[in-house]
């Protein structure tokens, strides 16, 4: 059974910079799709940014491309969300989660729905 636990949310003013961890309690092989999803009051949860296959493959959506980066250490079992240039409207629960798939297209076109292992979730906050 893989778990999931975030940490490193917190407040911080526009500009700045904060980074997500989520460590699994067990090994996801290179065949996990892993993703950061956000959850703001009243909206659906977000897909940001995934990862797959060991970290070469990547995918942001266009509202955080250029300003968050995933990356995965599998030796830690630990996956990172550095987040720079943060706005308010990043403010939201972070939550990282976990599917075992077959392809990186698989990987990149699942929604929330689609992720069956997820962790507790981390509050950032954005002030203007």
């Amino acid at each position: 059974q893989v778990q999931l636990a975030e940490s490193g949310g917190g407040s911080v003013q526009a500009g700045g910079s904060l980074r997500l961890s989520c460590v699994d309690s067990e090994y996801t092989n290179s065949m996990y799709c892993m993703a950061w999803f956000r959850q703001a009051p009243g909206k659906e949860r977000e897909g940001v940014p995934f990862i797959y296959a060991m970290g070469r493959s990547t995918y942001y959506s266009d509202s955080v491309k250029g300003r968050f980066t995933i990356s995965r250490d599998y030796a830690l079992n630990t996956m990172y969300l550095q987040m720079n240039n943060l706005k308010p409207e990043d403010s939201a629960v972070y939550y990282c989660a976990a599917e075992p798939v077959a392809s990186q297209s698989r990987c990149f076109s699942l929604g929330a729905t689609g992720f069956t292992y997820w962790g507790q979730g981390t509050q950032v906050t954005v002030s203007s």
